[in-house]
């Protein structure tokens, strides 16, 4: 009977123990969890910042996934991707002195492709986002990149006349014609081949040893071309050649990658990349926000990458339009925090910020590259 009572003392304090253990297992991971957390960027409080307007028809369904300019005064500069009741997209202004509030939105567009698809049905001619999945337009200017080199901004942006012609453009104009609002755009250039479907091409907002730099793919790998000008692609004397493939990341939150979001920003330990990406264990969510840190002097190598998104689509105006979809274009540094500019739903324009410094000390902790 006592070896009995003795068994029964074992189990109980072997199940004790266990349960013991099991709460200092989730406790350590929710810890983790909270670290992860609190590096997230924070949503400005007056999301979105901006919606569709009716008054205006080259607007009135959808203005969303904006670039961003600083200039010298520390003034933000928005260039938006807008769509119009006629289902045509174009690009839009916007001006904010503090990078949160709007402060001024122009009542034109600024840039618009001359001729959008001509040989689509009338009937089509309208935002719809089954028809039109990259947005519900059916033709024009999609999703602006800017960045800014010596005194010129070039502006990139997916040329979208149908799923049989998709093509990386670029634009440039003077930064003093740029902050006076004269708006002289350069030709359009198309530097991705033709025939080809290719998005989400971002250029580096600095030469890299004299050349124009331009991030095409980061899936399978970083894939980085280099160029003397960006002509020579437009003229074909050179063609980028970019494979995208989803590569095997140990079924992490990101194991859908769709592409590069706003263009590369220099920090101290590196080139900061965010991005957009999937998870295929859940879909319904869609796009989230990632990031990660690229070498400064080759880019191709991955230094950091997040161990979680750092935005996921749970707002309203993320789910508005179409569901589950933050898009980021557009970021910039100011007063040492880093500005995110995204669209909610492919309809609103979006603003989240977080201190540079920590989103970098989180990065470098938690996903560094072994």
């Amino acid at each position: 009977m006592a070896s009995f009572y003795a068994l029964i003392i074992a189990i109980v304090a072997f199940t004790i123990a266990l349960i013991a253990l099991i709460f200092a297992w989730r406790a350590g991971k929710l810890d983790k969890e909270e670290e992860i957390e609190h590096v997230k960027v924070k949503r400005h409080h007056a999301n979105p910042v901006m919606s569709p307007d009716s008054g205006n028809d080259w607007e009135a369904a959808g203005t969303f996934n904006p670039a961003a300019i600083k200039d010298d005064d520390g003034n933000t500069h928005i260039i938006y991707r807008a769509i119009g009741s006629d289902g045509v997209s174009r690009v839009g202004y916007a001006f904010s002195k503090d990078g949160l509030h709007i402060d001024e939105k122009l009542s034109y567009p600024i840039f618009a492709l001359k001729n959008p698809r001509r040989n689509i049905p009338d009937k089509d001619k309208r935002p719809d986002p089954v028809m039109y999945p990259s947005g519900g337009s059916w033709g024009g200017c999609e999703d602006p990149r800017a960045i800014r080199i010596g005194n010129r901004i070039y502006m990139t942006f997916n040329a979208f006349d149908g799923w049989d012609f998709i093509r990386i453009g670029v634009v440039s104009i003077t930064t003093n014609d740029f902050f006076a609002r004269r708006w002289n755009w350069s030709r359009p250039l198309y530097i991705s081949p033709e025939k080809e479907i290719h998005k989400n091409w971002v250029v580096f907002p600095e030469k890299i040893n004299g050349k124009f730099a331009i991030l095409h793919s980061i899936t399978p790998e970083i894939q980085v071309d280099y160029v003397d000008s960006l002509e020579e692609l437009d003229y074909g004397s050179k063609k980028i050649k970019s494979k995208f493939k989803q590569r095997d990341n140990n079924g992490n939150w990101d194991n859908w990658v769709r592409g590069a979001g706003p263009p590369p920003i220099r920090t101290d330990i590196g080139w900061l990349v965010l991005y957009h990406a999937m998870d295929r264990k859940d879909p319904s969510i869609g796009y989230k926000l990632g990031a990660m840190i690229l070498d400064t002097n080759d880019p191709t190598k991955i230094i950091a990458r997040a161990p979680a998104p750092i935005l996921v689509p749970d707002e309203w105006y993320e789910n508005d339009w179409k569901p589950g979809v933050v898009y980021a274009c557009g970021s910039t540094i100011k007063d040492g925090n880093l500005y995110v500019y995204y669209g909610g739903g492919d309809k609103h324009i979006c603003v989240a910020h977080t201190p540079l410094d920590q989103l970098l000390e989180w990065l470098m902790t938690y996903g560094k590259i072994a």
